[in-house]
């Protein structure tokens, strides 16, 4: 097989095959029942993940498993409707290998969203929060093995993984559309098992405001390879044990149909906005 340089190359030639070579300004990730999104943009190429080389399929109910290239609040997007989960059994390094492409391609800016489990107490199911940080206590990173050291260095800080720039520039178009939007830390467990009760008051006590399954590799990447990275977690159900109900997916997905008209607004602005 050959290496990731080549690879990521290979996967970057075949999209601009389709597209073109004019400049994208923004990535983007879209969560479970968050993909409606990417029905909102302009002059839309559409590509099906299966048929990118290198790229495995989406598996998850609500990924749509496409990669969809188009205009959004006057700025060109490249929008992943559908993400790999490390739950899936992909490893680490095909999780974030879409993120490390669009920065072949050129693409230095990356909005990421999300589904998930609301720790925080005082918050309600269907609130929107930008994360400010991440906690991620499991082993496993993108970034082990080999270093390509052509995306980034081997050894990377990553206390402004989740750009303060972009974190003000959300707050100030939530403010303007009238939306509520929390701040707060996203917390990364393996999934695909939701958390228990236990682990809940867990990542409480570790300063954890939502847990889900998601994200934090693919930040990691896109820290390493030097990309300003605003997320946006959507709280789709209060996590274990806050409410005396069992946990499940179609939850997650309702939620998002409720709640998608307000986040597509949110980031709308943010993207019409959002300086380069």
């Amino acid at each position: 097989m050959s290496g990731l340089k080549e690879r990521l190359q290979e996967s970057a030639s075949y999209v601009k095959t389709i597209i073109g070579d004019k400049e994208i300004s923004i990535g983007m990730i879209l969560g479970s029942g968050l993909g409606v999104l990417a029905n909102e943009l302009e002059h839309a190429i559409t590509i099906d993940y299966k048929d990118i080389p290198n790229f495995p399929a989406s598996t998850v109910p609500g990924h749509a498993g496409q990669l969809v290239i188009g205009e959004l609040g006057g700025k060109r997007v490249m929008v992943m409707n559908g993400r790999f989960h490390y739950y899936e059994g992909h490893d680490m390094q095909t999780v974030v290998f879409p993120v490390q492409m669009m920065k072949i391609l050129g693409i230095n800016q990356l909005l990421i969203t999300n589904a998930a489990g609301c720790v925080n107490t005082s918050w309600s199911q269907g609130d929107l929060m930008v994360i400010s940080d991440h906690i991620k206590l499991i082993s496993d990173n993108p970034m082990r093995g080999l270093n390509e050291d052509s995306l980034g260095d081997r050894f990377f800080d990553m206390s402004t993984a989740y750009s303060k720039r972009l974190r003000n520039l959300a707050h100030t178009c939530a403010g303007k559309i009238g939306v509520t939007l929390r701040e707060g830390i996203y917390q990364f467990f393996a999934g695909p098992s939701f958390e228990t009760p236990a682990e809940v008051r867990f990542a409480r006590l570790c300063g954890a405001d939502a847990v889900g399954m998601s994200t934090v590799p693919e930040v990691i990447a896109a820290q390493h390879a030097s990309m300003e990275v605003l997320g946006i977690s959507c709280m789709t159900n209060m996590a274990a044990g806050i409410l005396s109900q069992p946990l499940n997916h179609q939850e997650v997905l309702e939620t998002g149909e409720r709640v998608k008209h307000t986040f597509i607004s949110l980031v709308r602005e943010i993207v019409k906005e959002w300086e380069q």
